[in-house]
């Protein structure tokens, strides 16, 4: 019988607020099981953190990113009780790949959730406080940021890091040169420039020494084959060895997130539509403007959750119908 194509697309860091997952928490038991799991792993009480805060302690890099992984885990999981439709294709964003990983039976769960820390401390460790920076560029061609980045780097490095949507791309490295960027984009015609609140330049060559301790700490992690295909950040590529999924992981840390390219090639590939699976809703916009004719629905609360589930429904019986 034919069936609607669905894919899953996981948030990264900058996707948390505090108290991001009370309302599913309210409803499904759930999600304190899955954080009391995580809190034991990790040796912290992350449930505290993700429901009080403070958001400053939240927003750093060691904390964003298991909470993140565990969130989208939390949600992921509320979708199997709640729908038997299963995606054919899934991506993360940036360290939301951890978690696509998870939900595909590749990576064990408490496993990710070591793994993720330990990958948050390395890449704050790779740059000292106050050396590194990102910067949001809107409303500018690609090619023209790329060589602005060639123009206005000097000895240091500047970079495009994320191209998350036409005419948004985000750009890190010495924070210098980042702030030079800022300076000078909107004279080469740039929408807006913004410096991002995170100090340490994600997915730029400054994140070596981290994506070589990574390398070498995914060694020690037990991955399989995954049951749902990713597709990963570093090539816009599906795995299925272990050992080319941990090579992929590690070179992510300081290669460029491609996300316009893998929303596309999952647009691709015959979905009737992408699912958001964690807090918040940037994917979603994001998505909105790399393609305008598959829909994305977020999952960040119980009430999107039902919304999303009604909108799957009538493409499965849209589907049927037309069999």
């Amino acid at each position: 019988m034919k069936t609607a194509k669905i894919a899953f697309v996981f948030p990264g860091q900058g996707s948390q607020t505090v108290g991001m997952l009370d309302a599913y928490a309210d409803s499904y038991p759930l999600v304190a099981e899955i954080f009391e799991e995580a809190s034991d792993a990790l040796g912290r009480d992350l449930w505290t953190l993700v429901h009080k805060g403070p958001s400053e302690q939240l927003a750093l890099t060691e904390n964003t990113q298991p909470a993140m992984l565990v969130s989208g885990y939390a949600v992921w999981r509320i979708w199997q009780l709640q729908s038997d439709l299963r995606p054919i294709i899934m991506a993360g964003h940036s360290l939301g790949e951890y978690t696509a990983l998870v939900a595909s039976g590749s990576l064990a769960f408490a496993e990710a959730v070591k793994l993720v820390a330990d990958r948050a401390r390395y890449m704050q460790e790779a740059v000292p406080s106050g050396q590194g920076g990102i910067a949001a560029i809107l409303g500018m061609q690609d090619a023209a940021i790329e060589q602005l980045c060639v123009d206005l780097a000097g000895n240091q490095v500047l970079q495009p890091v994320n191209y998350n949507a036409p005419g948004q791309v985000a750009v890190a490295g010495h924070q210098q040169a980042v702030q030079r960027l800022v300076e000078a984009a909107p004279r080469a015609g740039a929408r807006k420039a913004i410096v991002l609140p995170i100090s340490v330049p994600v997915h730029s060559t400054l994140m070596t020494p981290a994506a070589e301790r990574m390398a070498q700490r995914l060694q020690t992690a037990t991955i399989v084959s995954p049951k749902i295909p990713v597709l990963h950040n570093y090539h816009v590529q599906t795995e299925k060895d272990p050992e080319q999924i941990r090579q992929v992981l590690a070179h992510q840390i300081n290669s460029p997130v491609p996300w316009v390219k893998t929303i596309s090639s999952i647009c691709e590939s015959g979905v009737s539509c992408l699912l958001e699976c964690g807090p918040g809703k940037t994917l979603t916009g994001l998505n909105k403007r790399i393609n305008r004719v598959i829909p994305t629905y977020p999952l960040a609360t119980p009430d999107l959750l039902v919304k999303a589930l009604q909108a799957v429904s009538e493409l499965r019986t849209t589907a049927e119908y037309n069999l």
